[in-house]
């Protein structure tokens, strides 16, 4: 990318989600330059007009670096970006797209990855609301279309359009499997210091269920096997109905416990 073409990308993000107070990114070039050319850009409609230049100065953005070469400064941002190159280049490979095809699939995989459960909204049983990035930018849980799986229909079948669906969902479900890993992942220590709770939120390893929609669920039961571990876990759904998940299939949300 050219610092130009950076910033007219970042055009059509603010177009889409309003202008951001403030951008922390690493130390690409393109970044950098971009940086520099909005600075340049205020600095030139200053001189000439007090009342614009005092709409820049209120208006401005402040661009924050992390340090050069230190990825982990970035933490979860850098996570997903790696996440979703990663299965974005594992499922389209060397295939070649039209420009409207490409745009289309990185618009559904954004709706997948701002769907995501971040924390339970609320503690009490009855609530099974998540707060995901969509809430933030529309208010609400993002959602979309629900349509028939075609991962395991052979390409040479499917239209082009059924075609880019089926790089949607495959991407989908990659990335659906590494997210819940990576809870489990995070929460791994709660397993063995405050071992599972009846009345905590997760998610639940469900295949099959279209993009963007999570199965959640309140723990309601809890069976201890002979270690002293929990090990079966009883489930309310939203519907009311219950079911039984080995533990392994279970993901707890991350919550700020107070002592």
């Amino acid at each position: 990318m050219t610092t130009q073409a950076f910033i007219a990308s970042l055009k059509r993000f603010f177009g889409r989600r309003g202008k951001c107070s403030k951008i922390i990114t690493d130390n690409a070039k393109t970044f950098v330059g971009a940086n520099v050319e909005i600075k340049r850009l205020q600095k030139m409609v200053r001189i000439p007009d007090e009342i614009l230049s005092n709409y820049f100065l209120t208006e401005g953005i402040q661009w924050n670096f992390i340090p050069p070469r230190s990825p982990n400064f970035g933490g979860i941002w850098e996570a997903g970006v790696k996440s979703f190159k990663f299965h974005l280049k594992r499922v389209i490979g060397s295939q070649n797209l039209t420009l409207e095809e490409f745009i289309t699939i990185l618009s559904e995989i954004e709706g997948v990855l701002n769907s995501r459960p971040l924390i339970p909204m609320s503690s009490e049983m009855d609530n099974f609301e998540i707060l995901t990035p969509g809430h933030f930018l529309i208010g609400r849980p993002i959602t979309t279309l629900s349509e028939p799986q075609l991962i395991d229909v052979k390409e040479n079948t499917l239209s082009k359009w059924q075609r880019i669906t089926k790089f949607s969902q495959q991407i989908w479900k990659l990335w659906k499997r590494d997210y819940l890993t990576h809870l489990q992942q995070r929460n791994k220590w709660k397993f063995s210091k405050n071992d599972v709770k009846t009345g905590t939120l997760v998610l639940i390893r469900e295949e099959n269920l279209p993009s963007t929609k999570w199965c959640v669920g309140r723990i309601i039961e809890t069976n201890i096997g002979r270690d002293n571990r929990v090990r079966v876990v009883k489930l309310c759904l939203p519907s009311g109905s219950t079911l039984v998940r080995n533990v392994r299939d279970v993901c707890i949300l991350p919550v700020e416990e107070t002592v």
